[in-house]
Formats: structure tokens, C-alpha cells, sequence
């Protein structure tokens, strides 16, 4: 077992225990008066996880209800979310209460957002159920639904109180769901670690499975507690998630996630070799590594939809984007641009 202390606004632990569900109840009992939890999931995690975390957490004295909504994208909705706080107030939870996220990243985004705006704001728990979410999302405080216009662009920084990840949970994953987390994971190599690169490279990710999980982690925590929220150091994860988002709407969500941040990685790596930014060695490694994970490195989107769902991005400032550029593999810079250099950019690149 290991945890790290994420220093935030309200501190709190993440735990990284191999089989630690069945004492989920246990670690929450540590941190958490006896309480109600809403227990959030969606419809392919409750058949495999809920009968379990239920009973884990009942046998600690919380009272239990659940809120189950159809998996995918497309239900990370403002409709779900206001079904989620009437459920909420039917079942009379209080500011003491706290609602738990039993899932992948659309289970969190969805379920953080409501404790963050129910009551005006109470507690929760994250239990990620994918990769994707154990390395990213299941930590920071992001939390968020999609409007028609982009991803995510309603939402609130809300930090969790304690996380718990169980990496035997992946054990169940579907292999293209475990694909798409390795997205998110080369990103946090591309970025700061060239040995966790490498380590990709040689094929051990599945033998070092939790010091995978906490190096990425690690890497979020340095960069959230410099910047809470996303202000400065903390838009380097962005890397790959400008190219990335607007393709993932073009694809009307068919591309995953994951799958979408390795679009939007080739696609900046690409333009910075051409420019003279980024070396075509590195650059075809980073092709080699993410083509070896089972993830795309091209996908034709409509440069005129590209362009318009960049100009929508929430991480503008005013009317420019802090774009992350690879320099060298550990290695990246931020490079403010407008929306319609960073769509020349990429063109660059032969993204379009």
C-alpha cells in the first residue's frame, strides 16, 4: 500500500492498495464520521463493483443509497447531473453527508460536480474503476459535464477527500479501455519522466502497475499543488488535450479519450518538428510507443470544426492559448498563440 498526501486547499490521501475495495469502509471510518454516501456509479461498473462497495461500506456503519445513469460520454450531461441532485435531495443528504464516485472519469466528473453545487458544496470520495481515471482524472478536482458547444465547459474545481485506487480493479477493464488510459499515462512521460518512457517502451507497465499509477500521480500532485487551479504549471497536462478535445467532438465521442490525447500528442509533436522544436527521432519514438499501446496518432477531423472548437476551449485567456510543445521527452514549454495560430500550427504538422 502507498499513499500521497495531495496538498491542496483541503489536503487529503490518496491510497494506492492492490485489493483495497473490500476496506474501503475501513479507510473511510478513519476519515469520515458515520454519515449517509450516495454511491455514484454507471451501468457497467454497478454489475461488477456496487454489491461490493455497498457492503464494505455498510459493515463500517455509513448508510447507503445509490445512483446509477448509463455509461459513456454522452450521459456526462447537465440533464443526468440535475436527475443526480434531485436524487440527492430525495434522499435528504446534508452538508455532513458525502457522495462517493465508483468509476471511470465520466462517473467523477459527473458525481465531483454535483458535491460540488448540492447544498453548496460537500464531500467526496473518488473510487476509480479505469486506468485512465487512476493516473488523471481521479485526482486535481476537476469536475465537469459537457454542453453541446465542447467538453467540460461547465464545471467547477472541486478536490476530493480521499481517493482510493485498486489497481485490481483493472483486472475487469475492457483491453480497449486499458488502451485508453496508456493515452493519459504517455502523456505524464512525455512530459516529465523520460524512465517512465522508457519503461513503456520496454513493454514492463503491467509488472510495475502501481508504481506506473503513483509516478503519474506524483507528477499531478507536483503540478496541482503548485496551481490549484490551472492557472500556471498545471496547463502542461494539458498536453495533447487542446488537438485532442476538439477531435473527440468531431468524432461526436466515438474516439475515445485517451485515443483523442494521442491524436492531439502526434499532432503538436508532429508541428514541432517541423518547426525545429522537437527532433524526429523523439518524434517517431513517441509514434513507435503509442502505436505499440494500441492508440491512433491521426485522425482526419474537419480543420473548420477543429478551429472552431479550439476558439471554444475554457483554457483560453482572453483571446489566446497556451499551447504545450514537446522540446525533448521529459521535456515541454508553453507556447501562447491565438486560436487560429495553434489551428496553423498543427497544419504545419500535416494534421489536416
Amino acid at each position: 500500500m502507498e499513499t500521497i498526501r495531495i496538498q491542496t486547499g483541503r489536503a487529503y490521501d490518496v491510497v494506492i492498495s492492490p485489493g483495497g475495495l473490500k476496506d474501503l469502509g475501513k479507510f473511510l471510518g478513519e476519515r469520515q464520521k458515520e454519515c449517509k454516501i450516495c454511491v455514484v456509479t454507471d451501468s457497467h461498473v454497478a454489475p461488477l463493483y456496487l454489491e461490493k462497495t455497498q457492503k464494505t461500506l455498510e459493515e463500517s456503519g455509513f448508510a447507503v443509497t445509490t445512483f446509477v445513469f448509463p455509461a459513456g460520454e454522452k450521459s456526462k450531461n447537465p440533464t443526468v447531473l440535475v436527475e443526480l441532485l434531485e436524487h440527492l435531495a430525495e434522499e435528504s443528504l446534508a452538508r455532513t453527508d458525502l457522495i462517493l464516485a465508483l468509476g471511470g472519469g465520466v462517473v467523477g466528473d459527473l458525481a465531483g460536480f454535483a458535491a460540488a453545487i448540492y447544498l453548496r458544496g460537500i464531500h467526496f470520495v473518488q473510487v476509480p474503476t479505469t486506468l485512465l481515471a487512476m493516473v488523471d482524472s481521479s485526482v486535481g478536482g476537476k469536475t465537469a459535464v459537457d454542453l453541446k458547444a465542447g467538453k467540460n465547459l461547465c464545471g467547477a474545481f472541486w478536490q476530493p477527500s480521499f481517493v482510493l485506487i485498486d489497481p485490481d480493479l483493472l483486472q475487469t477493464l475492457p483491453p480497449e479501455e486499458y488502451t485508453c488510459g496508456m493515452g493519459e499515462v504517455i502523456k505524464y512521460a512525455l512530459l516529465y519522466d523520460k524512465e517512465l518512457f522508457q519503461l513503456l517502451e520496454q513493454g514492463k507497465e503491467e509488472t510495475e502497475l502501481v508504481c506506473v499509477i503513483a509516478s503519474c500521480i506524483r507528477h499531478k500532485q507536483a503540478a496541482v499543488e503548485a496551481d490549484e487551479f490551472d492557472r500556471g504549471a498545471r496547463q502542461f497536462l494539458n498536453l495533447g488535450h487542446t488537438f485532442g478535445h476538439a477531435v473527440e467532438l468531431a468524432s461526436n465521442y466515438h474516439l475515445s479519450h485517451g485515443a483523442a490525447v494521442a491524436v492531439g500528442m502526434m499532432a503538436v509533436a508532429n508541428a514541432a518538428k517541423k518547426k525545429g522544436l522537437f527532433s524526429e527521432e523523439e518524434t517517431n519514438r513517441l509514434a513507435a510507443l503509442l502505436q505499440q499501446k494500441g492508440l491512433p496518432i491521426r485522425y482526419d477531423a474537419d480543420r473548420e470544426l477543429v478551429n472552431a472548437a479550439i476558439g471554444r476551449d475554457k483554457k483560453k485567456a482572453g483571446y489566446r492559448i497556451s499551447l504545450v510543445v514537446p522540446r525533448r521527452i521529459g521535456y515541454c514549454e508553453l507556447m501562447p498563440m491565438t486560436p487560429e495560430e495553434a489551428v496553423e500550427f498543427y497544419a504545419v504538422g500535416g494534421a489536416f
